[in-house]
């Protein structure tokens, strides 16, 4: 299976360091508000990397995070928790925003039919952890304690810039007039932030420096190594964190462990809509609350998503949207033609439909290719729609629909039959063309779709679909 590497800025052959075991570490959401369709975009990435290592005959390990304490408002440590401003937009505590804001995105990863990571970990749940490599970055000389906090020193990591091909200097000549003057260096950052004189907040810990909490970057640092072991097989996230969360992750774990952090990279890039990057920030981010109000459901999201590559940046428009709805459409035509399979006449070309799984598993496996696989499908839909489906074909027309399933966790199979009395129905209809009662033929036809089911005339006889 080969993936691009932001490690190499090459597509390379992944190599897990326990075959068949792979460990996967993702970036989760900071849970102050609710996950925008940018957000989405990213973790159906993730997961279609996790349900293509699986169907490459890898054993996949996969941790995300929940960050609910340390990811302050700006990424140069200034500013105040997302957690505490988010208690206060709503009048609850930093605790109640995150648990609320968890459960909402937890829900939309089941809606999404996201995989379950192996270890779901919440920052909060780890803080020891969290000092424990903090107190290693200590031991070797690595930290500084200022007023506000306790600080990474970049300048005794050689290799800091090289992740995200950084120009410190420039970045020491651009800092703005109210930077830290305590910092040493510009790009230093927090690992541990003091609580402020006379305040107390909702979240804090006591810590050998101080009274406080942890730094953003130090908690995927300890949680990912806690679970995964010093170095990982792929590290995940979105394209913005290479120049600071990335490199800052990269920079404390191997100063503490002296061993490579990452072997693989892989980040998912931007999302636009009207020219304008997809962020909280700019008030743009469309929900899945927002999408399900206009009737599309998340599998069209989904697939919706499958149509761009992960390193494409992406446009998001509704007019897109419903034109995934539309494609979804077809291919749940095409997974109920499973209940219709007509009399075999002849040799049929049963081997094409074993081989479809086997073709779009090669084409994910170069560099998750969704588009190209996206489009290979919607060929061999076109195809199948219209020669439809024999007696014995039926076996491996499941096996094709549920190796598409395990792949892009479109729930196909899941899609039912319909009732014998619906089936009545149909047969009423065939009868009535049968006879030309065109005006029976049509009233049927709209007792059928005010149910929900739609029909098609084929040479073959009438063919039903769910709307």
């Amino acid at each position: 299976m080969k993936l691009y590497n932001t490690l190499t800025r090459q597509i390379e052959e992944l190599k897990p360091q326990a075959v068949p075991t792979v460990t996967v570490y993702t970036c989760g959401p900071t849970v102050y508000d609710y996950a925008h369709i940018g957000h989405w975009f990213n973790y159906v990435r993730m997961d279609t990397l996790i349900r293509a290592l699986k169907a490459n005959g890898l054993e996949p390990k996969w941790v995300m995070n929940i960050t609910d304490v340390g990811h302050l408002t700006s990424d140069g440590d200034e500013g105040e928790d997302k957690l505490e401003r988010g208690g206060r937009r709503e009048g609850k505590t930093a605790w109640e925003v995150a648990e609320f804001y968890t459960k909402d995105f937890l829900e939309g990863m089941k809606a999404l039919n996201i995989s379950e990571p192996d270890n779901l970990v919440k920052a909060t749940d780890h803080i020891p952890e969290q000092i424990d490599l903090i107190k290693q970055l200590e031991e070797k000389g690595y930290i500084y304690v200022i007023d506000d906090g306790v600080y990474y020193d970049t300048s005794k990591f050689p290799r800091y810039a090289d992740f995200g091909q950084l120009d410190l200097d420039e970045q020491q000549a651009g800092a703005r007039v109210n930077f830290n003057p305590q910092k040493r260096n510009v790009s230093d950052f927090a690992l541990w932030k003091f609580s402020p004189a006379g305040h107390q907040r909702d979240m804090e810990w006591d810590s050998p420096w101080g009274k406080g909490f942890p730094g953003w970057h130090i908690e995927c640092s300890a949680m990912s190594m806690k679970y995964l072991g010093p170095t990982l097989d792929i590290h995940t996230g979105g394209i913005d964190h290479v120049p600071v969360h990335h490199t800052n992750e990269i920079a404390q774990s191997e100063a503490a462990t002296g061993q490579r952090f990452a072997n693989h990279w892989l980040h998912s890039n931007h999302v636009t809509a009207n020219g304008e990057k997809i962020s909280k920030s700019l008030g743009n981010g469309i929900r899945l609350q927002d999408i399900a109000e206009k009737g599309i459901s998340p599998q069209a999201v989904r697939l919706h998503v499958l149509e761009s590559h992960y390193r494409s940046q992406s446009k998001f428009s509704w007019d897109s949207l419903e034109a995934a709805k539309n494609r979804l459409q077809d291919l749940k035509a095409l997974a109920v033609l499973r209940w219709q399979a007509r009399p075999t006449v002849g040799d049929s070309a049963t081997f094409a439909l074993e081989d479809v799984p086997l073709e779009l598993k090669r084409i994910v496996a170069d560099d998750l290719n969704t588009p190209q696989a996206m489009a290979f499908l919607s060929q061999i839909t076109g195809q199948l729609l219209t020669v439809l489906i024999e007696n014995d074909m039926v076996v491996h027309f499941e096996t094709m629909l549920a190796g598409i399933d395990e792949l892009f966790g479109l729930g196909l199979m899941d899609m039912p039959d319909i009732t014998d009395e619906q089936k009545k129905l149909l047969a009423d209809r065939d009868q009535a063309r049968a006879d030309q009662d065109w005006a029976k033929s049509d009233k049927l036809r709209d007792e059928l779709v005010s149910q929900g089911i739609g029909v098609r005339d084929t040479a073959q006889g009438a063919i039903w679909f769910l709307l």
